[in-house]
């Protein structure tokens, strides 16, 4: 049971997201729950709580918090993360990401594909260096990784 069940955003002190990014937010939780690989190594010789985990993530005084807990409610892990090393691909995907979005209205198939593959491109990026960034606090695959980015930057923006 080394997963995430429930996914929990605090973006109550954001600006409201643009319907884009609204339904990026909504694919990749949706996503996320149906599909992801999120353990917790022991620490310290304490023992963790078994998954599946509920996980909050936030953005508080320029960090980036999990705050993860088990079903039951009870506190299983919290790491807070520097924002420093997410900003620039952070920058780079919603560059790219507003190119794909305007392409998708005006540009024949061959181009948005270019633009597709450099966005992927980024989002792989992303999701490596929260891997990297992760390391020793939680154990996750590409594909949550990649997830997880994505919802990284919807806080980040309004962040």
């Amino acid at each position: 049971m080394s997963r995430i069940s429930q996914i929990e955003l605090d973006d109550r002190n954001l600006p409201p997201p643009t319907p884009e990014i609204e339904q990026e937010r909504r694919v990749a939780i949706f996503d996320l729950i149906e599909d992801n690989s999120f353990s917790l190594p022991a620490r310290d010789e304490r023992a963790v709580p078994d998954g599946p985990y509920h996980l909050a993530l936030a953005i508080r005084d320029k960090r980036l918090v999990f705050d993860v807990s088990s079903e039951s409610g009870d506190k299983a892990a919290e790491f807070h993360l520097s924002l420093s090393p997410f900003r620039q691909v952070v920058k780079d995907y919603y560059q790219i990401c507003e190119s794909y979005f305007t392409a998708v209205k005006t540009l024949p198939p061959s181009q948005i594909e270019t633009i597709d593959m450099a966005r992927r491109g980024i989002h792989n990026e992303g999701s490596r260096v929260l891997q990297e960034r992760l390391e020793g606090k939680a154990e996750i695959d590409t594909d949550t990784a990649r997830r997880l980015f994505t919802l990284i930057c919807v806080l980040h923006f309004g962040g």
